[in-house]
Order: structure tokens, then sequence, then C-alpha cells
């Protein structure tokens, strides 16, 4: 539609969008020697960081650590990336996002090889590793940001790029704890973690590998001014903190609390082979939602985007209702593939509209509030089961997703934003009402 006819969310005329890209370009290949590299990269750690928890859960254990050891060390690398998050945003805007995450991809090559190194010669120590996964996490956030930026980089068809790395993700999250379980059962943690570390350095590779256009780093002002301003064209643009004020929600209470808690109900009910075949359907729906995304490209993308979320609000419900195993695996598959359809369509939404010199500080919001929320589920998932149960937690959790779709919808700033049309320039700022 043309920017003529299209209208802000406060009714004035919609200005040319101002993200780094400015749609795709008709009949512009994905597939270029950049996109291949990102593709390489971003594959391989994926897969790097679906073998984690496994690897992690079953050294620990083996190693007399309990079920409290592995919690600590996967909560010292969670919080680790919430906290350094929001810096890690501001570093990649002072010194380019490709700079930060190649030095982030060896500074983790670095810590989980020094893991793998006490796994395999059989000195571990807790709180070393404790302190490996917080450095690791640390050194996630300042890899985390780019993500966001390096996509119109490397492809000019932002949306199909988005579509293909998220069903990529959902492939590795399907393979990778499976290839985990094969490996450490075969050969122990240590050679998993050997594993893992490689997937770092070949993520550094392919990213020093990539030919970009000369990046200036933002300079000039200071390292808190530099936040502040990411702060303050965030909350400039009602579409963008709505959503993410709207996820605290679905976030601690839908997506956080559903996994823990359904994957309880599942094993009870069904078996944990169940439970691992619950998973695989997740991670197809996943594929399958992300080839429908690449397809569909919404007028308004952020209202079409709200049925992927009303579609995930279904996994905690279904868990409450003692399915069989083909209820189970359709239902889940649905809601796999609905976040996958959000993932896509908000990553490009972000992508093409934040203006690209401020887009690694803003996206860090953005992931930080999803890292909080849905960490502080997890955490409230076994004190709320006592106090309601198990089952109402479920379809409670189902009922307020689909509450918070429907909130999406309800926002005109959220609901009314236009997607950038294909071929218009990236120019004056569109996206703040």
């Amino acid at each position: 539609m043309s920017t003529e006819t299209d209208l802000r969310a406060d009714g004035a005329p919609a200005l040319p969008p101002t993200g780094p890209a400015a749609g795709p370009k008709a009949g512009a290949p994905l597939w270029t020697t950049n996109f291949r590299l990102y593709f390489g990269a971003r594959t391989s750690s994926l897969l790097g960081d679906a073998m984690l928890p496994v690897a992690l859960s079953v050294g620990l254990l083996d190693a007399g650590y309990g079920t409290a050891g592995v919690g600590y060390a996967l909560g010292a690398w969670m919080g680790a990336l919430a906290l350094c998050m929001l810096f890690g945003g501001v570093l990649a805007d002072r010194f380019t996002p490709r700079r930060m995450m190649v030095l982030a991809d060896l500074a983790r090559l670095a810590f989980q090889s020094a893991m793998a190194l006490m796994f395999l010669t059989g000195h571990t120590s807790l709180w070393t590793i404790v302190l490996l996964q917080a450095l690791s996490g640390a050194a996630t956030a300042l890899f985390q940001p780019g993500v966001a930026s390096m996509v119109p980089q490397v492809s000019t068809d932002v949306q199909r790029a988005n579509g293909v790395l998220r069903i990529a993700e959902s492939s590795a999250g399907v393979l990778g704890p499976a290839l985990a379980g094969v490996l450490v059962g075969l050969s122990g943690a240590g050679v998993v973690f050997a594993i893992y570390a490689a997937t770092y350095a070949v993520s550094a590779g392919c990213l020093f590998g990539l030919r970009l256009a000369t990046a200036e780093p933002a300079g000039g002002d200071s390292f808190l001014r530099q936040l502040a301003t990411g702060w303050h064209e965030f909350r400039a643009r009602t579409w963008l903190w709505g959503v993410i004020t709207t996820f605290l929600l679905y976030g601690c209470f839908v997506a956080g609390l559903s996994l823990p808690v359904g994957a309880d109900l599942v094993v009870a009910e069904l078996g944990s082979t169940a439970m691992g075949i619950g998973m695989a359907a997740l991670g197809a729906g996943g594929v399958i939602g992300g080839l429908v995304a690449i397809k569909v490209r919404p007028s308004r993308p952020l209202a079409v985007g709200s049925v992927g979320w009303a579609l995930f609000a279904l996994f905690p419900v279904v868990t409450a209702v003692r399915p069989g195993i083909v209820l189970l695996c359709l239902v889940w598959g649905l809601a796999g593939a609905g976040l996958a359809l959000w993932s896509v369509i908000w990553a490009t939404t972000v992508q093409t509209q934040i203006p690209a010199d401020l887009l690694n500080r803003v996206y860090a919001y953005d992931v930080a509030g999803s890292l909080v929320s849905m960490a502080l589920g997890r955490s409230l998932a076994g004190p709320l089961s006592a106090l309601t149960g198990q089952r109402p937690l479920m379809v409670f959790a189902t009922l307020l997703g689909l509450l918070c779709s429907g909130l999406l919808l309800a926002v005109p700033a959220i609901r009314r934003l236009r997607a950038v049309p294909t071929g218009t320039p990236a120019a004056g700022d569109s996206t703040r009402s």
C-alpha cells in the first residue's frame, strides 16, 4: 500500500520508515555469500546452546552436585545474560555488532573449553563451573544484541531471512538436546562440552569472514548517555513498549510457567518418552511456522502476529486435560507454529522500523525484558502450582495468554503499525506513535 494512504496510530499520515532495511527487493537472492556465512554462524551456535542444558545437567548430576548444582549453574548463565544485556547493546553500537559478536564467541570458546577440560579430567568444582557459566552468560549478552542488526546487513529480504533462521533455530532445538543426550551417554559430558566449545569457533570464523559495508561505531556520547538514549528511543515508540509491557505478563505467566509445569504433567501422565515426542512436535511446528512466515507478508504485521500468541497460549491448557499423545503433538505443533510466526514477524518489524544506529540498544531492552519475565515465571512455577494446583494453573495460563493476544489488538499503535513497504528508502521516523 502506498505510504500516502498509510496512517500512524494517532491518525497522522505516516512518514517513510527509518529501519536499516527498506524491505525486500523483488527477485533478490537470499543465499548470498554473506548470508551463508551468517547462517553458518547462527546455526552452529544455536546447536551448541541447545546442547548446553543436557550436558550441564548430566555432568553435574554425575559429579554428585544434585539438582541444586544444576540450578545454580543454569541460573548463573541466565542471570548474567539478563544483567549484562543492556550493556551489550550499547557496546554493539559503540564498537559495531560484528566485532562484539566475534569477541563474544572467542570468550565463550575459552570458557566452554575450560568446562570440557574439567569434565574430561574429572577435576570438577561446582563454584568454578558456576563462575564459568556466569562469564559465558555475560559473553552471550555481548553477542545477542547484534543478532538483530546483522540480519538487514546480510540480506535484502529481512523477513525471509528471519524465517529461514527461525527454521534453523527450531531444528536446533530438536536436534541439539537429542544429540547431546546420545553423546553424553556414549562419551561423557566432557566430550559434549568440547563439541559445544567448537561451535563457537565455527561461529566466530563465519562472522569474521563476512564482507560488510564499513560501519561507523557510535561515538561522542558517554556510555551512560548512550544507554539513556536507547531507553528514550525504546519508550518513544508506543508499539514497541506496548508489546514488551504485555509480554512481561505473557512471558511470566504463559511462556515461563508452561514448560516446567506442563512437562511435569505430561511426564506424570504419559511418561518421559511422550514428553520428548511432544517437544519434537513443538520444534516441527516451529519449522512449519517459519515456512509460513516466509510467505506471509501482512501489511499490519503485529496484528497478524497476535495470532501467534493465541496459538502458543494453547500449549499449557492441553496438558491440563490428560491428553493422548496424538492430541498433545497436534496442539504443541500448533503452539510451535504460532511461536515461530510471531518470532519472525516481530524480529522483522523491529529490524525494519528502528534506525540502524539505535537498533542494538533498543533490541537489548527487548531481550532483557523477555529474559526477566520468563525467568520469573519459571521461578514462580513451583510455588504457584502448590498454591493453586497444576491443572488450574495451566488453564489460567491459557486464558491469560488469549487475553494478552487480545490486548495487542486493542492498542491502536500496535494494531495499526504498517509494515515497511518494498523499495521504500529509509528516511524519517514514522514509528514513534
